[in-house]
């Protein structure tokens, strides 16, 4: 019994691991109308994700009504001269737009039918694995994916090494009880 109590705070630590290893699910702008065209550039989306730590797996959620607007994941050079008409990713579906971080690197989102034009578009910079957990203080910078790396052979570097370390320490716990 005494060994069970002193297995505790070693289960909880392992719960906890386990926490860290699921991506957060993230409004976007923090409010449910939030994707829209800005009443001033002071309302900027942009503003709002500066001061935002995105991680890998984490998921950007956006409720907007999907009748009258969507959101177009483009590259850097659409976004800068709001071009619709290739974009990466389109989501019309309104309050069940919800898009993976699956990288580090920036993410670029417009909206469609002249709404980029009037501000409605913002960058997600999504941290990189060795700067998660920078100094305080540091100015924290992501590097860009692997050229030629595809979604299906990149690895969720933060989420894998953390469910690692969780699942190994579990095992160890269990070991030590056999």
């Amino acid at each position: 019994m005494a060994s069970l109590r002193s297995s505790v705070p070693v289960l909880a630590m392992v719960f906890v691991l386990f926490g860290l290893c699921e991506g957060k699910d993230i409004l976007v702008g923090g409010s449910e109308n939030a994707w829209k065209i800005p009443d001033s550039s002071s309302v900027s989306l942009n503003i709002w994700a500066e001061k935002k730590r995105f991680k890998v797996g984490d998921f950007l959620i956006w409720k907007y009504d999907g009748k009258v607007d969507s959101v177009l994941q483009v590259t850097k050079e659409n976004y800068l001269s709001c071009n619709t008409s290739n974009p990466i990713k389109e989501y019309k579906d309104g309050n069940n737009t919800k898009v993976e971080l699956d990288r580090s690197g920036p993410f670029y989102f417009i909206g469609a039918d002249g709404h980029c034009q009037k501000g409605q578009k913002f960058i997600v910079i999504v941290m990189s694995e060795k700067h998660n957990n920078p100094p305080v203080g540091s100015p924290t910078l992501a590097t860009a994916p692997v050229p030629g790396q595809t979604r299906a052979n990149r690895a969720h570097p933060q989420s894998h090494g953390c469910c690692f370390l969780a699942l190994a320490s579990l095992l160890a716990v269990a070991f030590a009880f056999v």
